[in-house]
């Protein structure tokens, strides 16, 4: 009998889906990492159950106790779930730009949610500088610390990779994301990497990041603004230090939200944001390479989380953008 051990066993291993779409447009395998079927719905289960694995291996959490975060929403509700079967508390500071959905999510899942300004990274009431704050004045808590955490990337880099490795038969030419605490985008590439150092692995950005300018001029400088949420980033984290990283594609709004009702339309597929921006990246990376080629990217989470946004038409209209 195959039966896994509660939620924290359920995490991971999930299936690598061809999308046909987009395969058959461009003469290229683009596979997709199917991370919205973990238990909690998003790639971030991963890291959450990292980040907290790690603590009580090294004793920093204790029975009873309390997990704080900064979160856009997805590591949080990772986060809730793990406490809720693990019997810790969750304390989750989440910017007020982040979707509705998300923040009710929270609340269900029984974490105490604090809405806070979006202010940039550079300000003390940053959400991530506050929730670390927080964290450092309370009684048996950790601060998750996603961005900085590198249990973070670990949790990529002892399943994610191994289970795209393996899906691929080690047949795979480039592995293409979008980062935010830079953790998926990291661990896959290190492993992928250690592998095949052919692999390319690329950055995939949407505007207002500054990341894609890192990668191509080593300064980051910013322009736009993206409706996406959770990707992008101003800064490099402790998570993409020393990672390798052969190119970066921009993609904006447009392009994602184009490609995210085309996963609907045609593959079946209820997606979020930032699958968006990662199959767009997929799709033109393979363009670039030409036919022939086995690109994965990740789908990070599903569309029921950007209901009031992304499939509201008013709200896209008064963005400017059209699924069509």
């Amino acid at each position: 009998m195959d039966i896994k051990n509660g939620f924290v066993d359920a995490v991971g291993n999930t299936p690598l889906i061809r999308i046909n779409s987009f395969s058959e447009e461009t003469g290229c395998e683009i596979l997709g990492k199917a991370d919205f079927l973990n238990p909690g719905g998003s790639v971030k289960d991963r890291a959450a159950l990292y980040i907290i694995k790690d603590a009580e291996e090294k004793g920093l959490l204790k029975p009873g106790g309390t997990v704080v975060e900064g979160t856009a929403g997805n590591t949080g509700i990772g986060l809730a779930h793990i406490c809720n079967a693990k019997g810790y508390k969750c304390l989750i500071f989440i910017p007020d730009t982040q979707s509705q959905e998300k923040i009710d999510a929270l609340k269900t899942l029984g974490a105490e949610v604090r809405t806070v300004p979006a202010v940039p990274y550079k300000d003390p009431n940053n959400y991530v500088k506050l929730s670390g704050r927080i964290a450092s004045q309370m009684e048996n808590a950790i601060w998750a610390n996603q961005f900085d955490n590198l249990a973070n990337r670990r949790a990529h880099y002892e399943t994610t990779g191994p289970e795209i490795w393996e899906q691929t038969n080690g047949k795979i030419d480039a592995w293409v994301t979008s980062t935010g605490t830079g953790g998926t985008f990291a661990g896959v590439s290190m492993f992928l990497k250690d592998q095949n150092p052919a692999i390319k692995t690329i950055l995939a950005d949407p505007m207002g990041s500054g990341l894609y300018s890192y990668v191509k001029t080593g300064e980051i400088t910013t322009e736009g603004s993206s409706i996406t949420e959770g990707i992008g980033n101003s800064r490099v984290t402790a998570n993409m230090e020393g990672v390798p990283v052969d190119d970066a594609i921009r993609i904006d709004d447009t392009e994602a939200v184009r490609v995210v009702y085309q996963l609907l339309r045609k593959d079946g597929l209820f997606m979020g944001g930032s699958t968006g921006i990662n199959v767009a990246a997929a799709v033109a990376l393979a363009k670039q390479m030409g036919q022939g080629h086995t690109i994965v990217t990740l789908l990070c989470d599903g569309g029921s989380r950007y209901q009031s946004r992304l499939f509201n038409q008013e709200w896209l209209a008064s963005k400017g953008l059209s699924p069509d």
